[in-house]
């Protein structure tokens, strides 16, 4: 898995540089704007919402932007849609699998979307519950290494509940259950360690091995599919070595 995680965060950092800056930030405020609507606009009573309030802000969202958002949800400003949590299912190319969560307000425009991106990148949607087994949904929690050590992290975060902590380069991947996310961030926080971000993610557990031609089709149709304005997240059950991540870029 340590291939597809590193994929993911190299083009997390990416993302937030790069043209589709203006696409990731609208992502981020409508994540805001859910969590205050569905938990509370209180970000110390609210964990959802502290924790998609710290991503935006880790990403550069204004924070202007991010107490609109957070006031819309809580009911304290108009304007705010009516979000609903949507999961398509499909496969990439060379059989990957994928799940595609979305948050709308047009559910008939969000499946167009989804449907079009798949179909013209060499990908099929799937019927629900063809692809969801593949996935398992865990706590993950990145963080910059900042010359800590594999143990460091580890005995930080043992007794919040932490399952494994992995070496992506850079920067380290710790699972957990979803359920003690919060108290492994806070964990860290409460060690005095920085850290990037804290979600519930749908991790793989079969991967697929692709080559570099594989990875290219595959990452392509990833683009297309978060380039939606109504996708939220993709997953895939992808599995590319470090030599194939750097070849293909």
């Amino acid at each position: 898995m340590s291939g597809h995680s590193k994929w993911a965060t190299t083009k997390h950092k990416k993302a937030a540089l790069d043209a589709k800056r203006g696409k990731l930030f609208a992502k981020l405020v409508k994540n805001v704007e859910v969590a205050a609507r569905t938990g509370g606009g209180d970000p110390e009573a609210n964990p959802t919402l502290y924790d998609a309030i710290q991503k935006a802000k880790k990403n550069s969202v204004p924070q202007d932007n991010i107490e609109r958002a957070r006031r819309r949800g809580n009911g304290e400003e108009a304007g705010g849609a009516d979000w609903q949590n949507i999961t398509y299912e499909g496969y990439a190319p060379n059989g990957v699998a994928v799940l595609i969560e979305c948050l709308t307000d047009n559910k008939n425009r969000a499946a167009s979307e989804v449907r079009t991106a798949l179909s013209r990148n060499g990908g099929t949607l799937a019927d629900a519950g063809s692809v969801a087994y593949l996935f398992n949904r865990r706590g993950v929690v990145l963080m910059p290494k900042n010359d800590l050590s594999e143990d460091d992290v580890l005995m930080a975060v043992l007794d919040a509940g932490a399952e494994e902590v992995n070496d992506l380069g850079e920067s380290f991947e710790i699972l957990s259950a979803p359920g003690d996310l919060v108290s492994v961030r806070t964990a860290l926080q409460e060690a005095g360690y920085d850290y990037e971000s804290a979600d519930t993610s749908f991790l793989p557990s079969v991967n697929v091995p692709l080559d570099a031609e594989g990875a290219r089709k595959v990452f392509r149709l990833i683009d297309a599919l978060e380039d939606c304005d109504d996708v939220q997240n993709v997953y895939a059950n992808f599995d590319v070595s470090d030599e194939i991540l750097a070849e293909v870029g």
